[in-house]
């Protein structure tokens, strides 16, 4: 069965909750949506905002200091926002991909190329298994133990060598800090954990991100290999326009391509854009450079008729916030219309105490 770019898209936004807003628990959510990317503070909450009804951002900062979800390195060796008991599993299982991102970064390459990577995991976790320690007062301790060596590469060896997680207030709703390193084991009062298998991930995969082919997975996932646990799976299969093998779960849902899609803000860095090899299905390529900047930064898009069609951005100064919208191209009356009423929601999300809020539609 062959599955256009629009059956493709609906059936991802069905997946992503950003058909309708659902009535879930936010731990319920993180946990189908296999983690929310994390880099900035913020985009979790915009993410579930988007995606549930009556959200309440206190009660996912509760969640992150009652340690119920972690900020970790993780998927794609990016930081991710994760319920607890998937932490230390999903780590376990990319170890390979972490392996291999630790000599990636050219700034620490000289200080990690040769260094006794046990040794240095050993005093790593040694030291953060207590109060969590700030990158530069992690480095500054290590150092002592390797004084020839820069103590802020080393800081970035053991983010990749041991689970560690971000403790609050980092993340909380509100709320600034500094990110503050912590032993994953030790925070969650868990020992070390067997790796996920890859046949989870794989379903639960393709259960909030499919149907999609063994370069999605691995995109998404950062992992290499992923074919052969595919191919041992009772999937559907299916055909995309390109002729590409996509892969399902049995009763997971396919959407008619014409159900109505509402306008949706989607956050920042949002793996909504960032989970599949062939992107189209979400944003054409044309549109990729106006959302993906060569810094890396991953800008907040806007849905219509389920595709991004548009870029946001918030500025909050005092008490005024000003959302700005700009669209790739002329919005029809009734488009537009949907994208300021859902701007205007979300500026009273974002700053309910905000005396002045604006919202700038180009």
């Amino acid at each position: 069965m062959l599955l256009d770019r629009r059956t493709l898209n609906r059936a991802l936004l069905d997946r992503q909750l950003l058909l309708r807003r659902h009535v879930m628990a936010p731990l319920d959510a993180v946990r189908h949506l296999i983690g929310l990317q994390a880099q900035a503070p913020t985009p979790p909450y915009y993410g579930l905002w988007s995606r549930l009804a009556r959200f309440d951002p206190a009660e996912l900062s509760g969640l992150l200091e009652r340690r119920s979800v972690v900020r970790a390195t993780l998927l794609r060796g990016t930081i991710h926002l994760v319920a607890a008991e998937d932490c230390l599993p999903l780590h376990a299982l990319l170890r390979p991909l972490l392996d291999r991102l630790l000599l990636a970064n050219p700034q620490h390459a000289t200080t990690l190329a040769d260094i006794d990577r046990d040794k240095l995991a050993a005093a790593g976790r040694e030291l953060l298994s207590g109060p969590p320690l700030t990158g530069k007062a992690l480095g500054e301790r290590l150092a002592e133990r390797w004084p020839d060596r820069d103590g802020r590469g080393l800081a970035y060896g053991v983010q990749y060598l041991v689970p560690v997680v971000q403790a609050p207030p980092r993340g909380l709703w509100g709320r600034s800090g500094q990110p503050a390193w912590v032993c994953a084991e030790a925070w969650l009062g868990q020992p070390a954990t067997p790796a996920m298998p890859p046949a989870v991930l794989v379903r639960r995969y393709l259960a909030a991100f499919g149907p999609a082919s063994v370069a999605d997975l691995q995109h998404w996932s950062g992992l290499t290999n992923l074919g052969e646990v595919v191919k041992q799976l009772p999937l559907r299969t299916f055909r995309d326009e390109h002729g590409r093998t996509l892969y399902d779960v049995d009763g997971a849902p396919l959407p008619d391509p014409d159900t109505p899609a509402p306008v949706r803000f989607v956050a920042p860095f949002d793996n909504l854009l960032l989970s599949h090899a062939d992107r189209t299905r979400i944003i054409s390529d044309e549109h990729r450079p106006r959302v993906f900047t060569v810094n890396g930064i991953i800008k907040g898009t806007v849905l219509v008729d389920g595709f991004v069609a548009a870029t946001w951005r918030l500025d909050q100064q005092r008490k005024r916030a000003t959302l700005t919208v700009e669209p790739f191209g002329r919005l029809s009356s009734r488009d537009r219309a949907a994208v300021e009423a859902e701007g205007t929601a979300l500026l009273e999300f974002a700053a309910p105490t905000a005396d002045h809020r604006e919202l700038l539609l180009r």
